[in-house]
């Protein structure tokens, strides 16, 4: 008995060090830095094999360790995404910083760095790029049509034919070259999300029986609804719901959209403005996302939390949701909340 407890207590061990190890490495594929800092052009020839790039990213200390580049590249499946070129990297990058720049061909020197919100539209989007002196106005034009940008990604094969790319423009801080073209820009979101919507993710979406469209759709209207990622979940429950319950959503998003302002109460008016995006006045979700969501409202859109409540509202004067189970209930926390 004693040398069956010994074995066992050594296996604890092992298992515990073997993870712990397994979590540290894989922290450092996404998380770690190259060890110089200065900028410097990192060329990729043709016919150079993923061991290849590794090795000489490592070299020119581009990235810590070649075997997290090599593990990223695998678990990522981007190995067909490297395009051969001249690059200007920096230490200071993430390897999937890196893998970003050089799965878009493009090499320009001199960067700017963007960051979109979540939950902007493309439009906000383009703003965004005016003021830092890019091409918004090419980028509403390619974010509307696709024309020349890469569209042929699983994720977007639900995509309705004629529908823009709102909703997979993947919200998040870039570096762009600043001669970027609205194309490269465009292209490197929806690289963006194409990596952030994981596998796993895809295979549980085409379980529950809703297409990435929907779930998109879903998802661009419960991250302007409520704030954090929990109360996304249980906002994602009743919305889908009263989708199954043949109900109206009656998402006050839906309306802003609509209107193209927020308020902080809609009259009844208001819900009655005639648009197929309204929820007030159609059942079931709007014909496309109304905004580029990120990952907590994808999340919350594919995996909600089931539950007793059937609505919610918002506290303007502290922005936390407030769930109720009965038509009597809500009445009464409107009154309550001043909505």
């Amino acid at each position: 008995m004693p040398n069956i407890k010994r074995i066992f207590i050594v296996a604890i061990i092992l298992v515990l060090l073997f993870g712990s190890v397994f979590l540290y490495f894989k922290r450092q594929v996404y998380f770690s830095h190259g060890t110089g800092n200065i900028p410097q052009t990192f060329e990729i020839k043709s016919g150079e094999g993923v061991k290849d790039i590794a090795e000489n990213l490592e070299k020119s200390q581009l990235v810590k360790n070649k075997y997290y580049f090599d593990y990223y590249i695998w678990k990522t499946n981007s190995k067909g995404k490297i395009q051969a070129g001249k690059y200007e990297l920096r230490g200071s990058m993430t390897i999937p910083e890196i893998v970003q720049v050089v799965s878009i061909g493009e090499v320009v020197p001199n960067e700017t760095k963007v960051t979109f919100p979540e939950g902007i539209d493309t439009k906000q989007m383009a703003e965004i790029l005016r003021e830092k002196g890019f091409d918004a106005d090419g980028f509403l034009s390619k974010s509307d049509c696709g024309c020349g940008v890469k569209t042929d990604y699983d994720f977007l094969k639900s995509k309705p034919g004629g529908a823009n790319l709102e909703g997979f423009l993947f919200p998040d801080t870039y570096i762009f070259y600043k001669d970027a073209t609205a194309v490269s820009i465009i292209s490197r979101m929806l690289l963006n999300f194409d990596e952030k919507l994981t596998s796993e993710m895809r295979g549980d979406i085409e379980k529950s029986g809703h297409s990435i469209y929907e779930i998109v759709a879903m998802a661009s209207i419960l991250e302007k609804e409520v704030k954090s990622p929990e109360d996304m979940k249980i906002a994602g429950g009743i919305f889908w719901d009263r989708i199954e319950f043949g109900m109206p959503l009656q998402s006050c998003a839906t309306v802003a959209y609509v209107l193209g302002k927020e308020k902080k109460q809609y009259s009844y008016e208001d819900t009655r403005t005639s648009s197929p995006y309204n929820t007030y006045l159609n059942k079931g979700l709007p014909p496309g996302p109304i905004d580029n969501p990120g990952m907590n409202a994808l999340r919350a859109a594919a995996y909600p939390t089931k539950t007793d409540y059937a609505y919610f509202l918002t506290d303007p004067e502290t922005g936390k949701t407030i769930f109720s189970k009965t038509i009597e209930e809500h009445e009464a926390n409107k009154v309550k909340y001043g909505l």
